[in-house]
């Protein structure tokens, strides 16, 4: 007979009664909503106006479409062309 085990992530998230449940999601969106927010000032304040602004939108498209793949390809552009203008 095959035991079935579980993730340590799967049973804490089953283990949250309804209403904690609700505030956990408030509380994580607030962190994410947070971090995203710091991480666009943080290009701003790294980046030329143009740049920062190519790559925010790529941040916030690569949410909308869950696809990390379209902001990591934007900073590697970024990146490639960096080093390619520093040689």
């Amino acid at each position: 007979m095959k035991r079935h085990t579980k993730s340590i992530l799967e049973e804490i998230s089953q283990s949250v009664p309804q209403n904690n449940r609700e505030a956990l999601i408030e509380s994580r969106a607030s962190h994410v909503i947070s971090s995203a927010l710091n991480l666009i000032d943080m290009l701003y304040e790294s980046y030329d106006e143009n740049t920062a602004g190519e790559l925010s939108r790529r941040l916030i498209n690569s949410i909308k479409s869950s696809d990390p793949a379209k902001f990591e390809r934007g900073i590697r552009k970024v990146n490639g062309n960096n080093e390619t203008d520093t040689n």
